[in-house]
């Protein structure tokens, strides 16, 4: 029986008028008189030909204005913001930990309106957003405190980009630019296409107030990418997104003497066999639904021996069966919001009805329930937890990672397949190996093409000092994480650990 859907009462604190209102009293400069953002490049706010409406996946409804500079005002930034590197490499190391501190300050007495910006930006509960958020500033300050020391003799590079995905644009994105320039470099970076404009350019605008020597251009990647990786003034890069526009940077970059950490993802397998701790199993598929596995540490893979597929299916069912998916503003209950977009849902159910016509079948379809949403609510981005089975190879659902709530079970006969089918993916930044004979497990998991590879328990990106990659098609460059991140955009005698072409 349906269930009338609940006039929502959004909170005070996460409302969005009050949210874009507050931004505006705290940064007026950042608004133009039709209460448009504009661009923060440099310290200065630019206005730009056009603006783009942002968004929200929350109920599809535009919220705000971002600005979308022409490829000619993309290079104008890169050079001024280039231009401010050597005053700000002549700084001692103690004047940029204390801007760079002074700039965390900033953030953290802003951390509410960025956390609520963060939500309707991309979709995030306030409890996800909020650990987004939080990262970035506690990993920052991880970094203040041990900077000298990961410096040790080694000299920033010049000009740094950043092109990221939209998922962790505080814990990932921001973290490398503040991290960057803690090391000496001056940095520009892009706002992802498909959500965090909104709060990442409040919050560069925070760093404006502590000096930090930072650009941040809105505009399509085909417009902006001339100007963000194949620009002389580029020093190096720093990547994060899909494989086919990955890869596409690496051609642009091979040869060309700058210093790259290209994240590609890949599709994270869990490999199953021998295996009986159902029970830590299904805790762990359980916590893997956060942010409806909008994450490029998911893992949406799982190759299982044929003799444990029901036992498996049983316990992913069970694991999956009490998820919510709704208003990510309803309350606590709620699990995950939308996916990134109504488009990105609507690509998911085309995998799957390809995947149906090539033979697969789907085992769990799970429904969105009408007490999960606020009335006449737009749903068109919401996708609750789907499994399925027997997916054809050559299928897009087979190939290629969903980044979304969509799992793959892969029944397997040896463990030569196991291993076969664990690296289908060719590369991934994450693997794990269940299996009650540990020395079993430790075997499989050095076949496995992935940087992590768990042993009955899940691998993360890691926070601090974890470093972190790829293996395979998942990565080229230097890896990031920990005193890597420094290493990477810096130069010195020791060489940055990645992965980088023969």
């Amino acid at each position: 029986m349906s269930v009338a859907s609940p006039v929502l009462a959004i909170p005070s604190h996460l409302d969005r008028s009050l949210l874009l209102a507050s931004a505006r009293k705290r940064l007026p400069l950042a608004f133009d008189a039709q209460s448009r953002l504009l661009a923060p490049v440099l310290g200065q706010w630019q206005s730009p030909d056009q603006w783009s409406p942002a968004v929200t996946p929350i109920d599809g409804l535009a919220w705000a204005e971002l600005p979308q500079l022409t490829a000619a005002q993309a290079d104008e930034a890169v050079r001024r913001t280039a231009k401010a590197y050597p005053a700000w490499s002549a700084l001692t190391l103690e004047q940029r930990v204390t801007q760079v501190g002074r700039a965390l300050e900033l953030l953290r007495g802003e951390r509410d309106l960025l956390v609520g910006l963060l939500a309707w930006d991309i979709g995030k509960t306030w409890r996800t957003a909020a650990s987004d958020v939080d990262r970035c500033i506690e990993g920052v300050e991880w970094y203040l405190q041990g900077i000298g020391d990961m410096l040790a003799d080694r000299q920033s590079i010049g000009l740094v980009s950043n092109i990221a995905s939209w998922n962790y644009p505080f814990s990932v994105l921001l973290t490398n630019v503040l991290v960057q320039a803690l090391a000496g470099n001056s940095v520009v970076a892009k706002i992802p296409a498909q959500g965090g404009g909104v709060s990442l350019t409040v919050a560069f605008g925070l760093l404006f107030e502590a000096g930090l020597p930072v650009s941040l251009l809105g505009g399509s990647g085909r417009v902006l990418s001339p100007a963000l990786v194949a620009h002389p003034d580029i020093a190096g890069l720093a990547f994060v997104g899909g494989r086919r526009n990955g890869q596409a940077v690496e051609q642009q970059l091979r040869g060309a003497g700058k210093r790259y950490a290209l994240e590609m993802e890949g599709v994270n397998a869990y490999a199953i066999t021998g295996f009986s701790q159902w029970s830590l199993l299904r805790r762990q598929i359980r916590a893997g639904f956060d942010y409806g596995k909008q994450r490029c540490t998911a893992y949406t893979r799982w190759v299982v021996e044929r003799s444990l597929l029901d036992s498996f299916v049983q316990t992913w069912r069970e694991a999956v069966a009490d998820i919510r998916t709704g208003h990510p503003f309803q309350d606590d209950s709620v699990d995950f919001g939308p996916l990134i977009s109504a488009a990105k849902v609507s690509e998911l159910r085309q995998r799957i009805d390809q995947a149906v016509q090539g033979g697969a079948r789907v085992l769990y379809a799970g429904q969105l329930v009408d007490d999960s949403f606020a009335s006449d609510q737009d749903r068109s981005a919401y996708l609750a937890p789907h499994l399925v089975v027997g997916a054809p190879v050559d299928s897009e659902l087979y190939r290629s990672e969903p980044f979304g709530p969509v799992d793959l079970v892969v029944p397997v006969d040896s463990t030569e397949e196991l291993v076969a089918e664990a690296n289908a993916s060719g590369g991934a930044l994450v693997a794990a190996v269940g299996c009650d004979d540990v020395e079993q497990a430790r075997q499989l998991a050095g076949q496995i093409q992935a940087y992590k590879v768990g042993i009955n328990g899940l691998r993360s990106r890691g926070d601090r000092d974890e470093a972190f990659g790829g293996l395979g098609g998942s990565w080229q460059g230097a890896y990031v994480g920990g005193r890597n991140l420094v290493l990477a955009f810096t130069q010195g005698e020791e060489p940055a650990p990645g992965r980088w072409p023969d």
